[in-house]
């Protein structure tokens, strides 16, 4: 296997609850009102780090769809689903879109609202 490269993200962010790996923009969330089996989840246009399981059938309360897991690149725990494939006519601007399950990431504000210091960055150049 070869080196995870991760995307970095500014601003207000989602990341994975159990090892603090960014996931996902707030500005790229399309719907906060999706339900999983474990409650709400968050419906968003990408995601970053993360990497997918094997594509399945799986009925869900809006129907029949083909999707995928997704996983915490970092440490491997599921965040929720991409849909692949909507049956439903109705359902297809679901197609290409991520679920992540709420209780799965934690949101993240923005640390330095001024944009002027960035502590501990080693790339930096000198003025």
């Amino acid at each position: 296997m070869g080196r995870v490269f991760l995307v970095e993200l500014e601003g207000r962010s989602y990341r994975c609850r159990f090892c603090n790996n960014n996931v996902a923009l707030a500005d790229d969330v399309l719907s906060r009102t999706f339900n999983c089996s474990q409650g709400r989840a968050y419906l968003f246009s990408n995601v970053v780090n993360i990497t997918s399981g094997p594509k399945e059938e799986r009925l869900m309360l809006s129907g029949m769809h083909i999707v995928e897991d997704i996983f915490c690149c970092i440490c491997g725990q599921i965040l929720g689903w991409k849909y692949v494939t909507t049956h439903d006519k109705y359902q297809k601007y679901k197609e290409g879109k991520f679920v992540l399950e709420r209780w799965r990431i934690v949101e993240e504000m923005m640390e330095d609202l001024n944009g002027d210091a960035h502590p501990g960055s080693s790339d930096m150049e000198n003025p």
